[in-house]
This record gives structure tokens, sequence and C-alpha cells, in this order.
């Protein structure tokens, strides 16, 4: 059984720096690709960031160069730092797992960003 536990969102103004976390139990962590995702109100879940095995990452255009993810796979952790954080960055932001065609998501962490 995997569980996925964000944590540190909150409320930042404008140009402000967040980072998130998100500690996953289990002991598939190191072969697994994680990623955050986001969804803002009223609109569809996207991608914000991923991190493979390998620690490949890949990012959506909107948070090129503000954002970044990293892991420590020795405490089954994934990090998101976000920096110059704007309004639009407003959402639950959201930790995944994908193992092979398993997938695994955690609770959701709202981040607001005041302007």
């Amino acid at each position: 059984q995997v569980r996925l536990v964000e944590s540190g969102g909150g409320l930042v103004q404008a140009g402000g720096s967040l980072r998130l976390s998100c500690a996953a139990s289990g002991r598939s962590f190191s072969i697994a690709t994680m990623g955050w995702y986001r969804q803002a109100p009223g609109k569809q879940r996207e991608l914000v960031a991923t991190i493979t095995p390998g620690s490949r990452t890949d990012y959506a255009d909107s948070v090129k160069g503000r954002f970044t993810i990293s892991r420590d796979n020795s405490k089954s952790t994934v990090y998101l730092q976000m920096n110059s954080l704007t309004p639009e960055d407003t959402a639950v932001y959201y930790c995944n797992m994908r193992i092979g065609s398993w997938e695994y998501w955690g609770q959701g962490t709202q981040v607001t960003v005041s302007s």
C-alpha cells in the first residue's frame, strides 16, 4: 500500500517562494517516477513537473525557470521548490507516483498566492 502525504502549502505574496514536500510510504519510491500536478478552481488538473528514477526532470512551460523538482530517495520524499510565485500559481498541488501501470495520488495541499 502506497501513501503520499504532501506538506508545505500555504499563503504567500506574489514574488515569494514556497517549498512543497511529498513523503511516500512503501519501498518502491526509488523506482517510481514522481510528479507534481495542480488544479485551480474551475480548471482541469495539469502537470507541473516530473522527475524520473534517474532524476531526469520535465516542467510545464508556465513554471520553467521558476520551479524546481527534486527527490531524496533516502527519505522517500519529492520536493517542489517554487520561486517567483504569481497569483496564477494558486491551486491545489497534488503529488503523483507512477510505477509501471500503477499510479497513486496524494490528498493535495493548497497554495494561494496573493497579489
